[in-house]
């Protein structure tokens, strides 16, 4: 988040480093997503999710350990099955499981088709256990993935007010989240929307304006590129960082500098639409607040 009101913040994440990105010209398919603050548990409550899901990420390095802000969250409603009904899910680059029925219960319809595997995800603030189904996913217009893989809740924890999760992070992060498979990976939205040849490049964006609201759409997620009306200039790439446990997700390499000092000449941090708040090293803040 930035203080300025004005100031429009725009994330593009790619899928595959391989190569140059190519900026797409053409309008984007996108969809609206929602900010929605959580006080259901005071206001304590944002610090104390981040902080859980920062030492999750922390933690996790030598597996795969995906984790969920539910004090703040953007939110997509995404349709399922066919007819579709609308779930409310969290966007999160921090985690790559698609599921519903944290809230609102699974409709089984014509498309749905019920895997026999037990799916599970334990995150930094909650956990979600059930059947992996795979179904038609309406993202949006033009935005139709059929025999997507998604979880369908029979237990879950710390969602309040919304159905599940859209993962949008790296595919990798969805091994050992199936029970009998353990080292099978599922294809995210992403990964199915271009294999699909919904969407001709492996890239999205996300889009968002800082507000004071509770509640407000505020916010876009692009597929296949990004949306020109929502920066000015143009856009510097930066690869996926090879630096662990960073590179398990969306990981860039970066400095850091205070004023003219340097504190960090190069680290790698995490690019993440489910933490809240900016976190650096206790040992690189206090040497900021010397």
């Amino acid at each position: 988040m930035f203080p300025a009101a004005s100031l429009l913040t725009t994330l593009l994440l790619a899928l595959s480093i391989a190569g140059s990105l190519i900026e797409v010209d053409i309008s984007p398919i996108t969809l609206p997503i929602a900010r929605r603050l959580n006080v259901s548990k005071g206001t304590t409550n944002l610090l104390q999710s981040d902080k859980a899901r920062v030492a999750a990420l922390k933690g996790s390095q030598t597996s795969s350990i995906p984790v969920i802000n539910d004090a703040i969250g953007y939110i997509a409603a995404v349709g399922v099955g066919s007819p579709a009904k609308t779930y409310n899910l969290i966007v999160d680059t921090g985690s790559s499981n698609t599921w519903v029925g944290a809230t609102t219960p699974y409709v089984k319809t014509s498309t749905s088709v019920n895997t026999g595997q037990a799916v599970s995800v334990t995150y930094g603030s909650g956990f979600f256990s059930g059947t992996e189904y795979t179904d038609t996913v309406t993202l949006g217009e033009g935005l139709t993935i059929t025999k997507q893989s998604i979880g369908v809740a029979s237990l879950s924890g710390s969602f309040t007010n919304v159905d599940g999760i859209l993962g949008i992070g790296p595919e990798d992060l969805t091994r050992r989240t199936l029970i009998k498979s353990p080292a099978t990976t599922i294809p995210t939205v992403t990964e199915n929307l271009y294999s699909q040849g919904t969407i001709s490049q492996k890239v999205f964006s996300v889009s968002f304006r800082p507000t004071t609201s509770q509640e407000t759409t505020n916010g876009e997620l692009t597929f296949g590129g990004t949306d020109a009306t929502k920066y000015i200039g143009s856009i510097a790439y930066t690869p996926i960082t090879t630096t662990k446990p960073s590179s398990t997700y969306w990981g860039i390499n970066e400095s850091i500098t205070y004023g003219s000092t340097t504190i960090l000449s190069s680290t790698a941090g995490i690019v993440d639409t489910g933490t809240t708040f900016l976190y650096i090293a206790t040992g690189v803040y206090l040497k900021c607040s010397e």
